[in-house]
């Protein structure tokens, strides 16, 4: 077993990073303070400031809450102290329910802040969010420990949209990123979470999500990681409790040099005409790349997991392991999974350079179109770089 196999999961000693807290909501920066090199680096990542087609902006720098606007009666977006100081029932229903406090060492990090720094946003009942809400969690020094905390709440028969940007300065390398998501969707209602990760190369990222599914209720879930981090475990949790449940995973990775970046997942299915579909598609250029997705079906469900990896290191150093997962508790669970890693076929490659393309073109071309990346509302600074993931990997093939 490989040295980066043995440290798989481990959290770093927090003690050797900046990770002091507190920001006053009475002190926030409105968006047009924030100045225009970090506003860049926040549009790279899907975040708009100052645009008409956001319902809502949150901005997380380093320890502080920077700035905060939205304007509806059908939502309301807090800083997560302020939240849970205004409603118990927050508190008391929803406060590390769906990720419990003690899971383990990066949650328990979390947990352990006197005053937690995140959003929490709570979408009314009936109520339907027409323009995506946006929110960045941003490192902007060097050697800064952030950790998160962040609730959503959907009540029942309501929609919204989320764009969360995790990301650093490009300046920034290194640092330690701490992240709790929990997600509650109420009966018939509706969840679309898009997060783009954007970091620098010594960052060490650990998200841990639980979203919980009544009756009904759908949550989709898309993931970009852009740049990759020194190491990322990603393992999120959720829980279709309700009939006719669903949840939907699309995950899209790039893999350099030097990086370990595990993405998992479970969904329990555990109700009646309940499902769930887990995609990830990875192209590696070196570095260790894990791909998996685990499917425990505890009622009559219908479910499938597909890895798919794209390996265009020829050094011999970079790998992708796709290990997709099925448990069957009910006789009436239909599960399927599939795994596949490969390369880019060269006639598909000389049939697009037959039609004019060069071969580096070509390449781009047909790993976009494995990536599959069709997730609209995100800006074009944001699709601009979901295609330099093609033109980055396609450097390495060629």
């Amino acid at each position: 077993m490989s040295t980066t196999d043995n440290n798989r999961g481990r959290i770093p000693d927090i003690s050797q990073f900046s990770k002091s807290h507190g920001g006053d909501a009475a002190k926030l920066m409105p968006p047009e303070q924030i100045g225009r090199e970090d506003a860049e680096t926040l549009a790279g990542a899907g975040i708009i400031l100052n645009d008409s087609s956001r319902s809502g902006t949150m901005v997380v720098r380093d320890h502080q809450l920077v700035c905060l606007t939205y304007d509806s009666d059908k939502f309301e977006m807090l800083p997560i102290s302020a939240a849970l100081e205004r409603y118990d029932w927050l508190r008391e229903k929803y406060y590390f329910k769906a990720v419990p406090a003690d899971c383990d060492e990066a949650v328990k990090s979390c947990a352990a802040q006197k005053k937690p720094l995140g959003f929490f946003v709570h979408v009314k009942k009936g109520a339907d969010v027409t323009l995506p809400c946006q929110a960045a969690m941003y490192m902007a020094s060097e050697n800064v420990a952030q950790l998160v905390h962040n609730i959503v709440v959907l009540e029942d028969d309501s929609h919204l949209e989320l764009i969360t940007g995790c990301m650093t300065h490009h300046g920034v390398n290194t640092g330690l990123h701490l992240a709790v998501e929990e997600h509650y969707i109420g009966k018939n209602a509706r969840f679309v979470s898009t997060m783009i990760h954007s970091w620098g190369s010594d960052i060490m990222v650990y998200p841990r999500t639980g979203t919980i599914v009544e009756e009904n209720g759908r949550y989709e879930s898309n993931y970009i990681s852009l740049r990759a981090a020194k190491q990322v475990m990603s393992d999120p949790q959720t829980y279709l409790n309700g009939k006719g449940a669903s949840a939907k995973y699309l995950t899209i990775v790039l893999g350099a040099p030097g990086s370990v970046i595990d993405t998992q997942g479970k969904v329990y299915l555990n109700a009646e005409d309940t499902s769930a579909e887990l995609a990830h598609r990875g192209v590696c250029t070196g570095g260790a790349m894990h791909q998996g997705g685990l499917l425990i079906g505890n009622a009559p469900c219908k479910a499938h997991v597909d890895c798919a990896g794209m390996l265009l290191d020829s050094t011999g150093e970079g790998f992708i392991e796709s290990v997709p997962g099925l448990r069957s508790h009910h006789p009436d669970a239909r599960m399927s999974h599939e795994a596949s890693i490969g390369k880019i076929a060269p006639e598909q490659v000389e049939y697009l350079m037959s039609r004019g393309m060069d071969e580096r073109e070509a390449i781009s071309l047909l790993i976009r179109g494995f990536l599959g990346a069709d997730i609209e509302g995100l800006g074009a600074e944001l699709d601009a770089q979901i295609a330099e993931i093609a033109e980055v990997a396609g450097h390495g093939e060629g």
